[in-house]
């Protein structure tokens, strides 16, 4: 292993965020009767979502749209990608059944935010500048894999070739103004109609707390990962290999792709994070809501015991070494 890859994964490894990370996983694993009310962890995600996005607006104001639109846009065009070539691996390679394939496709396209968060904190570790209004590419690649994904698992379950009716409108309404949806865009626009005034106001709020937060945040993911580890087992070895090649795919493709946008070392590297990532919070909402008949052990166990402890421990160093490889 390269001496600069194996410092970036022990500079990550003993991060705070990462840290209170393995102590959840800890404490779940001995079974400790650490546990937070469902109100805590709810106000966590509104807290982070919030922040992000105000302060990717701040970022977009300062940057203007003319520099942002670009990397934005092929934001955009990969989420909705990923899951039309995850989905025939998943259904074909895998065996999967076209639900659960579409289901899962759907996470691995949709991105998660906490992943980003702990991506920027190793970025900042290593003293390597990004752009700030990365958070723009976040909010951008929220949506449109849950569509995509959605579409593909109802076409599916019809056996028809037709998707559209009053089912995929419900669909389509929550992917655009679902929570974490609505929070990202709303208050990146907020933060980019305030720009630094507003967040020199907010700061004390919005941004101090901010670590500490994550922190909490990351004890109850620890948690929650933990008791999905029982479910390794049934999800079988392709969606564990899966979990992991998977993202490495989509982080060179992320990096890439980046690069070609224009964005620096670090940009690049946090648009192969999202790329690299799945979500864990609004993809399983989505589909709890749109497709019942999915499997949520296959999609949340590849999800957030497989993908997401890969990434803030180890794939975070790797894309951030690729990118470092591809910028050289």
């Amino acid at each position: 292993m390269p001496p600069d890859l194996l410092h970036a994964i022990q500079a990550n490894l003993l991060s705070p965020a990462v840290l209170f990370f393995v102590l959840g996983v800890i404490a779940a694993l001995v079974k400790s009767d650490l546990k937070f009310p469902e109100a805590l962890y709810v106000t966590l995600t509104i807290y982070l979502l919030t922040a992000i996005g105000f302060k990717g607006g701040v970022a977009i104001s300062e940057a203007g749209l003319g520099t942002v639109w670009l990397p934005a846009l092929a934001a955009l065009a990969l989420g909705a990608a990923i899951p039309l070539w995850t989905y025939p691996v998943l259904r074909f390679a895998g065996k999967f059944p076209a639900v659960d394939a579409a289901a899962v496709a759907a996470h691995y396209g949709s991105v998660s935010a906490v992943t980003f968060i702990a991506a920027t904190n190793f970025l900042n570790q290593v003293n390597e500048p990004f752009e700030n209004y990365a958070t723009a590419f976040l909010a951008v690649m929220e949506s449109p894999a849950i569509v995509v994904g959605i579409l593909l698992g109802k076409r599916a379950a019809s056996g028809s070739s037709s998707i559209w009716g009053d089912s995929t409108r419900r669909v389509l309404h929550e992917a655009a103004f679902g929570r974490s949806v609505l929070l990202l865009v709303g208050a990146l626009i907020i933060g980019a109609l305030c720009g630094k005034r507003g967040l020199t106001m907010t700061e004390g709020f919005f941004v101090t707390p901010f670590q500490g937060v994550l922190a909490l945040f990351l004890l109850e993911m620890g948690m929650v990962a933990a008791r999905r580890l029982g479910d390794l087992k049934k999800v079988g070895i392709f969606l564990l290999a899966f979990g992991v090649l998977a993202p490495l795919l989509h982080g060179c493709i992320g990096v890439a792709l980046g690069h070609w946008a224009g964005l620096s070392l670090g940009g690049a590297m946090l648009f192969g994070v999202l790329a690299a990532s799945a979500s864990y919070i609004a993809a399983p909402a989505a589909m709890r809501l749109s497709l019942p008949e999915a499997n949520p052990t296959l999609y949340l166990t590849s999800a957030l015991a497989i993908t997401f402890p890969f990434n803030i421990t180890v794939g975070i160093p790797v894309y951030f070494a690729l990118a470092r490889w591809w910028n050289s």
